[in-house]
C-alpha cells in the first residue's frame, strides 16, 4: 500500500510544478490608467509631469508596467462626455482627472471604475463624495481647497493695491465650477469693502477683448481669474490684456503668474498630481476608493510677478514680498 502511494505523490508534485511554471509564463496584466483633462497638452504639462514623477517614485514605468491613456478636451466642454465614454469603453483600471465636469460625468457613467480626483471645488458640497473621511462610492483623491481660498486671494489683492474697491471676476460662463467660484468671492467681498463684477466668457473662442472692455466700462480696478477649461488655455492672452489695461490680476494657480499675471495663491499643482499617483497605486493594490480619505493640502504658495508689477505701476508692499514663496523678477 505504501509503495503504491509513491507514484501518486510524484504525480502531484509534477502537476504542481507544471502549474507554477505555466503561471510564471503567463504575461502579467499591465494596469491601464485614464488621465482626463479639460485643458490642452501644453497647458496640462506641469500637472502631467507631477503625475509622472509620482509614478516614477512608485517604480511605475509608462509602457512597461503601466499604461496611461491621455485625453484632452482642449477647452471644449462639449467633448468631455465623449472622452469619458472612450475611457469607460477601454475599461481603464483607474481614472484620474482634475476637471469637475469630467469627474462628475465619469461618476454618472460608471459606478465601478475608481476615480482619483484633484478638484478645486468642495467635493462634499458638490456631491462628489459623502465626506472627506469616508468618501463612499468610487471617488477619492485630493481637494486643493481652491474655493476655500477665495477670500484670502481677495485680501491679498487688496493688500497689493490698498485703494481697490471694484474687482472683475473672469471665468467660464457655462461652467458650474466658475459659478461656484464667483459665489465664494462674492461672500468674501463685503468684509473687504469690494464690489464684484462678473466677466463671463464662452468657448470655444472666448471673447476676452469684449470682457476687458466691459471691465473698463465698469471701472474695474483689479481682476481675479477662476480656473476653468475655457480660460485655462489662454493664460498668456489674459495676462497680456490685464497688463495692457493696467489691471492687477490675482489667479488660482502659479501657471498664470508665469504667463504674466500679478500674483497667485494656491496649493502646488505638480505636488497635488504627484499625490494623485499615490492614490492610484493604493487602488491598484486593492484599496477601495470608498474608504480612502480625501486629502487636503497643508501648504499654500504665494507667487508674485514683480516684472508685471513694474509694468502696471503697482508697488508691492515689502511685507508681502517677504511672505512670497516665489518672486518672478
Amino acid at each position: 500500500m505504501k509503495k503504491a502511494a509513491v507514484p501518486s505523490i510524484l504525480v502531484a508534485v509534477v502537476l504542481l510544478a507544471v502549474a507554477v511554471i505555466a503561471e510564471a509564463q503567463q504575461p502579467k496584466k499591465v494596469p491601464k490608467i485614464g488621465y482626463l483633462t479639460g485643458a490642452s497638452p501644453s497647458f496640462e504639462a506641469h500637472r502631467i509631469e507631477g503625475f509622472r514623477q509620482g509614478l516614477r517614485d512608485l517604480s511605475y514605468i509608462e509602457g512597461e508596467n503601466i499604461l496611461v491613456e491621455y485625453r484632452y478636451a482642449e477647452g471644449n466642454l462639449d467633448r468631455i462626455p465623449g472622452l469619458v465614454g472612450e475611457l469607460v469603453q477601454l475599461k481603464v483600471d483607474v481614472l484620474v482627472s482634475g476637471n469637475f465636469q469630467a469627474i462628475r460625468t465619469a461618476k454618472q457613467a460608471s459606478k465601478t471604475i475608481p476615480i482619483v480626483m484633484v478638484t478645486t471645488v468642495d467635493p462634499v458640497a458638490t456631491g462628489l463624495v459623502d465626506s472627506l473621511a469616508r468618501p463612499g462610492g468610487n471617488i477619492t483623491g485630493l481637494t486643493k481647497l481652491t474655493r476655500e481660498l477665495s477670500g484670502k486671494r481677495l485680501e491679498l489683492l487688496k493688500e497689493a493695491v490698498p485703494g481697490m474697491t471694484r474687482v472683475g471676476v473672469l471665468g467660464d460662463a457655462d461652467e458650474e465650477n466658475a459659478a461656484i467660484g464667483f459665489k465664494e468671492y462674492e461672500a468674501a467681498a463685503p468684509a473687504l469693502k469690494i464690489t464684484l463684477q462678473t466677466l463671463g466668457v464662452r468657448g470655444p473662442n472666448p471673447d476676452f477683448e469684449g470682457v476687458f472692455q466691459a471691465a473698463a466700462k465698469g471701472r474695474v480696478s483689479g481682476l481675479i481669474t477662476i480656473r476653468g477649461a475655457v480660460v485655462n488655455p489662454h493664460t498668456k492672452r489674459i495676462a497680456d490684456l490685464a497688463i495692457k489695461n493696467r489691471l492687477p490680476s490675482m489667479s488660482e494657480g502659479s501657471d498664470y503668474v508665469e504667463a504674466g499675471a500679478l500674483a497667485s495663491y494656491s496649493a502646488n499643482e505638480a505636488e497635488s498630481y504627484r499625490r494623485a499617483a499615490v492614490y492610484m497605486d493604493k487602488i491598484l493594490k486593492g484599496a477601495k476608493p470608498a474608504g480612502l480619505p480625501v486629502e487636503q493640502p497643508t501648504k499654500f504658495e504665494l507667487v508674485i510677478n514683480l516684472k508685471t508689477a513694474k509694468q502696471i505701476g503697482v508697488s508691492i508692499p515689502q511685507s508681502m514680498l517677504y511672505r512670497a514663496d516665489k518672486v518672478i523678477k
